[in-house]
């Protein structure tokens, strides 16, 4: 007998915000099935206040108001029986987040938990990846947000140590990533890929998913190290214009996708990975599977 499950993650990031609406799909004696059913992306940039001014602005809270009032609309048809939303760095470093959090629960009836990196890490880290994690390997796992980047490491099947570093995309493209936090990511990554003699990437986060579409391969097959520096140095070739137009990127993703690269490239070369697998997951999918085994 099927039983169906509808859970919904909200994740409020420093480039967008995502509804994700998944179908839990439940047989006596089999592991769950996680389908997702439908997916809304609404390019709020909360990055671009927090991080220049400190705030969020009146307009982009006007904005988030409108949204999660569709996404509670939305849960609402799709019959949602649980839902957890969380906000990223965007919201925990802008002094009037706490604020803006209240004001959004009184006026869209949704209520949001603003996590620090280590959470943000381990929620991502708990999403089911046992199907790429092959015991005899290593793996490093990089999630590129637009405010931070979050590092986990895993061996022998299990994750070792996690790490968040303020080094994001919509941060990068506002030239606030000092030389010191590149050098401490790279401190780390050599530090704790050193002692194991080969490391594969496993890359998260709409930039790396829009490169991989655009690879043309099989969910299976890993982009390599050639390939994604070859894809760098054409996006840098192209204007912003032309990125949209030419590659059919969106406006809000046309930018944030070279500095995007440009992390995946070094933790690529820091950790001597080859190879880089992208698997369809992130913080909403972390979120939905750890609301159901109880972890959050």
């Amino acid at each position: 007998m099927i039983r169906i499950k509808k859970y919904a993650a909200i994740d409020i990031g420093s480039n967008a915000m995502r509804l994700l609406i998944t179908n839990i799909v439940e047989q006596d004696n089999k592991d769950p099935q996680f389908n997702k059913s439908s997916l809304v992306r609404v390019p709020i940039r909360l990055g671009q206040d927090s991080f220049t001014v400190g705030e969020i602005s009146e307009e982009s809270i006007e904005r988030m108001i409108d949204a999660m009032k569709a996404f509670r609309l939305l849960m609402k048809v799709h019959k949602v029986e649980k839902y957890m939303a969380f906000a990223t760095s965007a919201m925990r470093e802008a002094y009037n987040g706490k604020e803006v959090v209240e004001i959004i629960e009184d006026k869209a009836k949704i209520k949001i938990e603003i996590i620090d990196g280590k959470k943000e890490a381990a929620i991502i880290a708990s999403t089911d990846l046992h199907h790429l994690l092959k015991t005899d390997k290593t793996y490093l796992f990089v999630d590129v947000g637009g405010g931070s980047t979050e590092f986990s490491l895993f061996s022998n099947g299990k994750i070792v140590i996690s790490k968040s570093f303020k080094a994001g995309t919509v941060r990068l493209l506002n030239e606030m990533v000092s030389d010191i936090v590149w050098k401490e990511m790279e401190n780390w990554i050599t530090k704790n890929t050193q002692d194991y003699d080969e490391v594969t990437l496993i890359g998260s986060g709409g930039n790396i998913n829009k490169l991989f579409k655009i690879s043309g391969k099989t969910q299976d097959k890993p982009l390599s190290f050639i390939y994604l520096n070859s894809q760098y140095s054409l996006l840098n070739s192209l204007t912003y214009e032309q990125r949209i137009s030419e590659l059919g990127l969106n406006p809000d993703r046309a930018d944030v996708i070279i500095p995007a690269t440009q992390i995946f490239l070094n933790s690529m070369k820091w950790s001597g990975a080859r190879n880089i697998f992208v698997p369809k997951i992130g913080l909403s999918d972390g979120i939905v599977k750890a609301m159901y085994n109880g972890k959050i």
